[in-house]
């Protein structure tokens, strides 16, 4: 029998507020444990929570950027579970009106193995605001467990997709391209060891060209599209290998073991019922006026489907160096400002997605952090431009600003690479060449062309690599067929 498997993924976004979203508790990252506790975070009697605007003016930024539904007025819920990082009992959610409603966001899923690759429209449920819980802290003293109550509280915006996505490779590609998003847009820093992104991925499988769905099992947690990848692989294979041997799935929660490579269940699953949603009695209804859709609209950047569109039709760019360009504002914005800095576009968007993008990815570096800002990388690109130095000269100099060893002009009379251009030098070295070369001539003028590229290849070396090679072609070419 042959399967399908069916995803859907429900993303915690951590919105970038300065303080928590029903209160004015300060949100810092490593912080030490419960000094950012409140008492609205843990409802001490008497207290009452107060919405943060600015996480409105998030979740309004989501809605506007996904092309959404977003609700005239919405309501905020108590989810009432027992855990102990949640101490009053309930977390404050949204359910039956989010604020979020339908939406869709495209992706780029990239080729594997013979599969081409292909676009794909995952269409979004939801989004809702709510307050994340505390954590739990296992082994900071030796045989105990604590609960830090600094989380408690933080905004989150809660993505739900639907049942969409019919590979792991789409569920990576859809997480990747809503991190890209929500980073875009401003709503999220996007740093996933800190929890800031964190994906909870449903799995089923059914047989291929069904309609039912089978039954699903849910990866919590998933902080690494590595794991992320790797989680779904796992449970997908598992449940069709229970399927084949006559067992059952049961609807489930499951943690991923990355040590392992395994999922395993955690608990069985709730559903919406078991949480006894209704309406928090102390949050009136949230309101969004289209005045206040506008005043977000006009703050709102220009969009990744927008800006690729315009570097195709303003810079040349063909689709797939746009899209490439795109996929992250920061590396947009680089390749703007090397274009604007008197850079040609299609050579700066080659050595934005080639060079420096490849050193920062080995140094694990975002490109605000490069050590060749966008005017410097400019103005390596105007002296391949005007012909002072080869390609080949150009990524010693790069090497060398990477390095920290200086400007490029500096760098280029430092090192000597500075190109030969004038057409009687390098006329003079050809002749030398062809002189001491005749069997090579002869070979050309029997109509062996690859004689020509080894002509040229000496040509190169008498000049220690300094001639200009489209002159040195172009010399040689006119006195081999002259």
């Amino acid at each position: 029998m042959e399967w399908e498997v069916v995803i859907g993924l429900e993303t915690h976004t951590q919105l970038r507020t300065n303080t928590k979203i029903f209160s004015g508790a300060a949100i810092k990252y490593g912080a030490e444990p419960n000094t950012q506790a409140c008492e609205v975070s843990i409802a001490l009697p008497g207290v009452l929570p107060v919405l943060n605007k600015q996480a409105v003016h998030c979740a309004i930024k989501f809605g506007l950027a996904i092309h959404a539904e977003i609700a005239p007025r919405s309501v905020f819920a108590r989810k009432n579970y027992f855990y102990p990082d949640l101490p009053k009992g309930y977390q404050i959610s949204q359910f039956e009106l989010p604020v979020v409603g339908k939406g869709a966001v495209t992706i780029q899923v990239p080729a594997v193995g013979k599969n081409a690759a292909y676009e794909k429209v995952i269409n979004i449920t939801r989004a809702h605001l709510e307050e994340d819980a505390g954590k739990s802290v296992h082994g900071a003293v030796e045989g105990m467990s604590g609960i830090d109550l600094n989380r408690a509280g933080t905004p989150l915006l809660e993505i739900v997709t639907e049942p969409d996505m019919r590979s792991a490779a789409e569920a990576v590609a859809y997480a990747k391209q809503l991190h890209e998003l929500v980073q875009w847009i401003g709503i999220c820093d996007g740093n996933m060891q800190e929890g800031s992104f964190r994906c909870d991925v449903n799995v089923s499988v059914r047989p291929k060209g069904t309609e039912k769905l089978g039954t699903r099992r849910e990866i919590k947690n998933l902080n690494s599209f590595k794991f992320m990848q790797q989680a779904i692989e796992y449970e997908t294979r598992w449940q069709i290998e229970t399927l084949e041997d006559g067992g059952s799935i049961h609807q489930a929660t499951v943690l991923f073991n990355p040590d392992t490579g395994e999922t395993r269940a955690m608990r069985s699953k709730e559903e919406a019922n078991d949480y006894r949603y209704f309406p928090d009695p102390d949050l009136l209804p949230l309101v969004i006026t289209e005045a206040d859709k506008a005043l977000v609209q006009a703050e709102m950047p220009e969009l990744p489907d927008a800006m690729k569109a315009r570097f195709e039709t303003q810079y040349g760019l063909s689709s797939y160096d746009a899209s490439a360009l795109t996929t992250s504002r920061e590396l947009a914005d680089y390749f703007v400002a090397t274009v604007d800095a008197g850079a040609d576009a299609k050579q700066a968007a080659n050595w934005a997605m080639g060079s420096v993008s490849a050193k920062l990815n080995v140094e694990a570096k975002p490109i605000s952090a490069s050590p060749v800002n966008a005017l410097q990388l400019a103005q390596l690109l105007k002296r391949i431009g005007d012909n002072t130095i080869s390609n080949n000269a150009a990524k010693q100099v790069f090497e060398a600003m990477w390095n920290g060893e200086g400007e490029v002009d500096a760098i280029i009379a430092a090192k000597g690479l500075k190109q030969e251009s004038d057409s009687g030098a390098i006329e003079a070295i050809i002749d030398e060449v062809l002189a001491a070369n005749a069997a090579m001539v002869e070979e050309f003028k029997a109509g062996k062309e690859k004689a020509f590229n080894a002509l040229v290849g000496q040509a190169m070396k008498a000049s220690k690599g300094k001639a200009n090679p489209t002159q040195v072609n172009d010399i040689l070419k006119k006195k081999l067929t002259s």
